[in-house]
């Protein structure tokens, strides 16, 4: 039986703070589906994990960035950086 599993790539980050949120809200959707789901983060999204750039990048729309963070990892969603 094929396992069903996502990987989402994120490349932006607080150049377009929307973009920058969509790997995340797209990872904690499907994980609510049942779907196992990991991230990774590459060029200008490795800096989202930072402190100090996370609490700034909130996506039109979407909770804040910290907040999905927050999630994730409570959801021990994998992100590779």
């Amino acid at each position: 039986m094929a396992e069903n599993r996502l990987f989402f790539v994120g490349t932006h980050g607080t150049d377009d703070p929307t973009r920058a949120v969509m790997p995340f809200v797209a990872a904690l959707g499907a994980k609510t589906s049942g779907i196992d789901v990991e991230i990774a983060l590459l060029m200008e999204a490795v800096y989202l994990v930072k402190d100090d750039v996370a609490k700034t990048v909130h996506g039109v729309g979407f909770p804040p960035l910290t907040e999905l963070l927050a999630d994730a990892i409570e959801q021990k969603i994998p992100i590779h950086v």
